[in-house]
């Protein structure tokens, strides 16, 4: 990674914007907010990482020097002097305050989530500086909202048709490495998800968990061994069953030394129908039963519900199923992940026809990658960043955008406050130095110094607790 300081960090026009505010401007005030979009609330995520990584470092002279450089090569005025101000009185440290909803918190939109203020009347321009970095927050927000909702719908389901509710944290499987646009992309995107689900293949995203949110260094989630196309291939078509028995043979015979409870197979480099008919139910039935693991079939072609159903059938016909207690189907030594084409649609309609046709969730779990990671952006959720007030001969003024050709995008104006209270979640204005009793904005950085201090542990649980896990 590279060791990035926060003069940066903007965007390039903002050099000149220190410029452009009014003269005798001593104070500023800005919220960032979800202003709508595809789900009604949002679950908030990945400031901590985003102060701890950048804001925590001092900006140094050298700093300085190459932010002056680089202003200069694109054509723009460079405000020396206020940085200079910076790194002799505040130590090289952003002199603002940041308030922050607790991460884990599942907040309706058009709520404030994070409010800034400056700190140093000599410097109030600061905060709009700080527009880029914090609002990058949007991405962790948008990928932790998809797997709550996700969540929300899979619980739904485990408790009409399952024995087992802790399961749920399995249901939903991250695929979303390969997707991502960065290393740090799928890092920061792949503990968003694991703020829901224990069930991962970015194992880079624990190295963001255990280093910013407490995530210690024993058990954060887990994967199982599974095939890819590859090393079924690599066998030729006429040795498919081959391939399988070795697998079968690797993972699952109890006299291997990597033997597990479980492990996944892609079924379908070649015919899904003959490999789930013929080769798993025929000619591999009895070695299946013998281990006594359970073998978990991934088509990763076709349609999706066509796919799941068709392979759950067909395991019931070959291997035979129990019913449970709240009598839905759990087949015997198998089951089925689903990764192609998985979105929130097509989880809620697979679940649904599998209820339709008695087959309890015990035997399918779902994974996602791109959808989870990339098929968003900030205006999936409309996330915005606004100032709201600013500060003139010591009074507070209110100013907020109020664009006619699109009232959607209205700001807030004064300096707003989030709380929550018997009627629940409410933005109202407050006094610049007003401390509400039912805030729910709490410093998580003030002048240098990071108070976020969250374990990725207490945000599932508040998680779980907001689903009724």
């Amino acid at each position: 990674m590279f060791d990035i300081h926060p003069i940066m960090l903007p965007d390039s026009y903002k050099f000149s914007q220190w410029l452009q505010y009014p003269k005798d401007m001593s104070y500023s005030f800005a919220y960032i907010e979800s202003r709508g979009g595809m789900y009604d609330r949002t679950l908030f995520f990945g400031l901590q990482y985003i102060l701890k990584n950048y804001f925590e470092r001092p900006i140094t002279s050298s700093d300085i020097e190459e932010a002056e450089i680089e202003a200069k090569l694109q054509g723009l005025p460079f405000n020396r002097t206020d940085w200079e101000y910076i790194l002799s009185v505040h130590k090289g440290f952003i002199p603002v305050r940041i308030k922050a909803v607790k991460e884990g918190m599942v907040i309706p939109t058009h709520i404030p989530l994070v409010s800034i203020e400056s700190t140093d009347e000599n410097v109030p321009w600061i905060v709009g500086w700080l527009e880029d970095i914090l609002l990058q927050v949007w991405y962790p927000i948008t990928v932790a909202s998809r797997a709550f909702k996700n969540k929300q719908t899979i619980w739904k389901y485990v408790q009409e048709t399952s024995d087992y509710p802790e399961s749920i944290d399995w249901k939903l499987h991250d695929f979303g490495l390969r997707a991502s646009t960065s290393i740090e992309s799928a890092m920061i995107g792949g503990a968003a998800h694991n703020t829901c689900f224990l069930g991962t293949d970015t194992v880079i995203a624990n190295r963001l968990l255990r280093k910013f949110y407490k995530g210690g260094s024993g058990f954060l989630n887990g994967s199982v061994p599974a095939s890819e196309h590859s090393t079924i291939t690599s066998w030729g078509k006429e040795n498919e069953k081959l391939a399988y028995e070795n697998f079968l043979d690797v993972f699952l015979d109890p006299n291997s030394q990597y033997k597990v409870d479980m492990a996944s197979c892609v079924s379908d480099s070649y015919n899904i129908f003959n490999a789930l008919e013929n080769i798993w139910g025929e000619e591999l039935k009895s070695k299946i039963i013998s281990y006594g693991g359970k073998l978990i079939a991934r088509p990763d072609s076709g349609d999706p519900l066509y796919s799941v159903l068709d392979c759950l059938s067909t395991f019931d016909s070959k291997f035979g199923s129990v019913e449970n207690s709240k009598n839905f189907k759990v087949l015997n030594y198998t089951s089925a992940i689903q990764g192609d084409g998985t979105d929130d649609e097509s989880i809620e309609e697979i679940l649904s026809y599998m209820k339709a046709k008695r087959f309890s969730t015990d035997n399918i779990c779902f994974g996602m990658g791109g959808y989870l990671h990339q098929k968003l952006n900030r205006d999936t959720q409309k996330m915005a960043f606004k100032w709201s007030a600013i500060g003139i001969n010591g009074e507070e003024i209110p100013i907020g955008k109020s664009p006619i050709m699109d009232s959607g995008k209205n700001s807030k104006q004064g300096i707003v406050d989030t709380v929550y209270d018997e009627y629940g979640f409410h933005a109202v204005k407050r006094e610049r130095n007003e401390i509400l009793k039912d805030s729910i904005l709490n410093i998580v950085y003030e002048n240098g110094k990071v108070f976020s201090n969250n374990s990725i542990f207490d945000i599932r649980n508040l998680v779980n607790q907001e689903i009724g896990v």
